[in-house]
Parts: C-alpha cells; sequence; structure tokens
C-alpha cells in the first residue's frame, strides 16, 4: 500500500481495487449496533481543513473514530493561522505532537504534496484548490460498483465547471484506470482546452449534454463554483441551467440502468433539479454514506494495514 495519498494517480488498478474492498468490509460495520473496529486503536489523525467542509470533514472524523483512532480537529479560523503562521510551521507542531495522519484541505494546489515531504505520518489530501479530491473519486467509483455491480467498461459523463472540479480531475484519473470510459461535458468556458490529454488518454469532450446523455451508465453533475469565478463563464444561471443542467424531462432521456450522482453541496434548480437530486436514480445521499466506508479504508490500509 501506498504511504500518501495525494492524487488518483497514485493508485493503480489493484491498489484501488483493494480499497473499494476493503470499502466494503468496513461498510458493514455501519449495520452493527456498535459502531466500531479497533483497527487504529493509539493512532492519532489530525484533520487539517483550511477551507469550510462539511461531509468531507465530518466524513474523515466518523471514519477515523469509527476505527477507535484519536481524532484532532484543526480549523484555521481561531488558529495561529489567522495570526500568519505557514503551512510549513503548522506542519511541524503536528509532527511534534506525533500525528500519525494528517487529512488536509488546502485552497492551495499541491499544499499536500508539501506537507507530506514536512512529516513522518501518512498526509491524505481532502481537496487542494482546484487539483485534486482524491477520496471523492474513490467514494463514486464505489457507489457506481455498488449500484450498476462493475466499473469496467461504464460510460461515465461528468457534467458542468469541470474548469475549477477537483472532483473531476481525481475522477477521470480512477475511473479511466479502472476501466471506465470518461466524457467531459459542459461550456467551452469551463472546460480546459487541454484536459483530454493533460489528465488521461482517450477521454471525450463534448459540449452538448442532450447528445451524450442517451448513451451513458452515470452521469456525475458538478457544482458551479461560483465563488472561484472571477469572470463571467456563461450568459446567466437560467442559460446555464437550460443548457447543462439535470432536469427531469432530462433524466428520462437517460437508459432506464443511468443513475446520477453529485458530489455536493448542490445548487438546486441549477445544475439539478429537486426532482432528479431527490429521484431513485440518484446516489447523492448514499455517496455520503459511502463516503465514510471508504475513508474508513484509506485510514485503515495508511495505517493500520500495511505494516508500518
Amino acid at each position: 500500500m501506498i504511504r500518501h495519498l495525494l492524487s488518483g494517480a497514485d493508485l493503480d488498478a489493484d491498489t484501488a481495487t483493494l480499497v473499494l474492498d476493503t470499502a466494503a468490509e468496513m461498510a458493514t460495520v455501519a449495520g452493527r449496533e456498535v459502531k466500531k473496529l479497533p483497527a487504529l486503536r493509539g493512532r492519532t489523525v489530525v484533520n487539517l481543513f483550511y477551507e469550510d467542509s462539511t461531509r468531507t470533514r465530518i466524513s474523515f472524523e466518523a471514519a477515523a473514530k469509527r476505527l477507535s483512532a484519536d481524532v484532532i480537529n484543526f480549523s484555521a479560523k481561531g488558529s495561529s493561522v489567522a495570526k500568519g503562521e505557514s503551512l510549513k510551521d503548522t506542519a511541524l507542531t503536528l509532527q511534534a505532537m506525533g500525528a500519525d495522519a494528517v487529512v488536509v484541505r488546502h485552497p492551495a494546489s499541491g499544499a499536500p504534496h508539501r506537507l507530506a515531504d514536512w512529516v513522518d505520518g501518512s498526509v491524505v489530501n481532502a481537496g487542494d484548490g482546484t487539483h485534486e479530491h482524491p477520496t471523492q473519486a474513490l467514494l463514486d467509483a464505489y457507489t457506481m460498483r455498488s449500484r450498476l455491480g462493475r466499473l469496467a467498461g461504464l460510460h461515465v459523463a461528468i457534467v458542468g465547471d469541470v474548469l475549477h472540479s477537483r472532483v473531476a480531475r481525481s475522477n477521470v484519473l480512477l475511473l479511466t484506470t479502472l476501466g471506465a470510459k470518461v466524457t467531459l461535458v459542459g461550456p467551452p468556458t469551463l472546460i480546459p482546452v487541454d484536459i483530454a490529454t493533460a489528465l488521461a488518454p482517450g477521454i471525450d469532450v463534448s459540449y452538448d449534454l442532450d447528445t451524450v446523455a442517451p448513451g451513458v451508465d452515470v452521469v456525475m453533475m458538478l457544482r458551479v463554483q461560483r465563488e472561484r469565478m472571477s469572470d463571467s463563464y456563461f450568459p446567466s444561471a437560467r442559460e446555464y441551467a437550460r443548457r447543462y443542467g439535470l432536469d427531469g424531462p432530462r433524466m428520462r432521456r437517460l437508459p432506464e440502468h443511468a443513475i446520477v450522482m453529485h458530489p455536493g453541496p448542490m445548487n438546486r434548480g441549477m445544475e439539478i433539479t429537486p426532482e432528479v437530486a431527490d429521484s431513485p436514480r440518484s446516489t447523492i445521499v448514499e455517496q455520503v454514506a459511502n463516503g465514510v466506508s471508504v475513508r474508513m479504508a484509506v485510514l485503515y490500509l495508511l495505517l493500520g494495514g500495511n505494516n508500518r
């Protein structure tokens, strides 16, 4: 098993499959009366979050606690970071406290890679800038496999704000490694011109959701990250929803078995309508639940399953 999880590219097919299989075993814990395993007793996991987060931070905290690890939650707000402390000095502080793993979310792309140079423990990238979010890709892959029974040969459309999406990048890397076909769909202004060659060979790009929809197994809608946009990337929210939003009529043009995904949080009414988000085809709530199992698997394999 790898020492750190910084990128979807860190995972080859065998390692990714090991994580997914381990997550399936971890999922059985959720059905127990006592949802705890002693696997990481005595280990310390630090959640180091420089950006606001609900799902990811709570998911990692729940995962570590279910494995009986000690958990320290660090928020940049109200800490020495607000006084100007550097990432390196924060890392050295965590190192001195004996952190066995650091789960980090940071607005700067590449920050987890730097952190991995400064601490002895494992580093897990929980989202860095617009770069990557590998555990989200793992939980998405786990959800697809649970619903559809396989990953190899699936056709996955990732739709929307690809330009600012760390989720899209990690999913492209992981899903192509596991044998899925990926098509990126969105306005030309929100799909980087070189992304098809820069990330993985064989991925397709389309600017027309209606053309792609009838032939996919999975539609993954991305949140429009308006907080990262300094310019106008599309005429209006209404126009975006008309061209690239997933509503009821568009969903009904999908194949009968196709599922709908969204990493959250959602802009309901923009990239996805309530009718679709709350439909039986939607896996959005499942993704949140699966995230705990997948992150349990990641922490276990990094800290407990590799005889470190």
